[in-house]
């Protein structure tokens, strides 16, 4: 599945996040919503990384050995950093507005 070293890069990239994250929640930077989305986003993007490295790696050695390794690593990197992104903040802001649907009929029922 995942090599040692993509495992390793994809948990120092998304704890790094991941602690600034945190440290704007309980600082009151940002509520529980956008934590939750900020968490969802930070995730995916972190699976992106990781996938989008190894898959890279190995797309990129099979058609360049040993150079094309390399740029497919940076390549399938970057992919797959962004392509986590976009579908962590789509996931994330789908989840805050079902939870705000949620609320919203939740209150509209017991009025």
């Amino acid at each position: 599945m995942f090599s040692k070293s993509t495992l390793w890069a994809g948990a120092i990239s998304g704890g790094i996040t991941q602690i600034k994250g945190s440290r704007g929640y309980t600082s009151g930077r940002i509520n529980a919503n956008q934590y939750v989305a900020h968490t969802t986003t930070n995730v995916s993007e972190t699976i992106g990384l990781m996938a989008g490295l190894e898959y890279g790696a190995i797309l990129g050695s099979s058609l360049i050995p040993g150079v094309g390794s390399i740029i497919g690593t940076i390549l399938g990197g970057i992919l797959g950093d962004r392509l986590g992104n976009v579908v962590g903040t789509q996931v994330g802001n789908a989840l805050i507005n079902q939870e705000n649907l949620d609320s919203s009929i939740h209150k509209f029922r017991n009025s």
